[in-house]
């Protein structure tokens, strides 16, 4: 009985480590995928440009608002009122740019576009 005792008191433990370290996993994982975007020279060239919110905006109107909604309050696509509180830069331009989240489209603007419309965005 006392080998029983000695085993479930080992097992909590094993459990416990094993959480830790997929909980690391995890976070070296999220950090490592944060880290490329950030290296990636399309989002450097982007976020190093200044952009302007009423280019964005006329980009918004062509590209987005079919889906966002001219007020960019929501239609087919989600709302995006508010959006850079729950997004950074960098993840904007990763939504806009790789098409990874159906129905939404797979866009290839110039950084200086995308530029203006993260500023348009970020206005929001």
């Amino acid at each position: 009985m006392n080998q029983q005792l000695v085993k479930s008191e080992g097992s909590p433990q094993k459990l416990l480590t094993i959480a830790l370290l997929v909980c690391f996993a995890i976070v070296l994982s999220l950090l490592g995928a944060n880290q490329l975007h950030r290296t990636d020279p399309y989002v450097q060239e982007v976020l190093s440009i200044p952009g302007d919110a009423i280019q964005g905006h006329a980009i918004f109107q062509i590209n987005c608002a079919g889906c966002h909604g001219i007020m960019a309050d929501g239609k087919v696509g989600p709302s995006l009122k508010n959006v850079s509180s729950r997004k950074s830069r960098t993840r904007l331009i990763e939504q806009v740019i790789s098409g990874q989240t159906p129905p939404m489209p797979k866009f290839q603007p110039s950084p200086q576009e995308m530029a203006d419309l993260l500023e348009y965005l970020e206005s929001l």
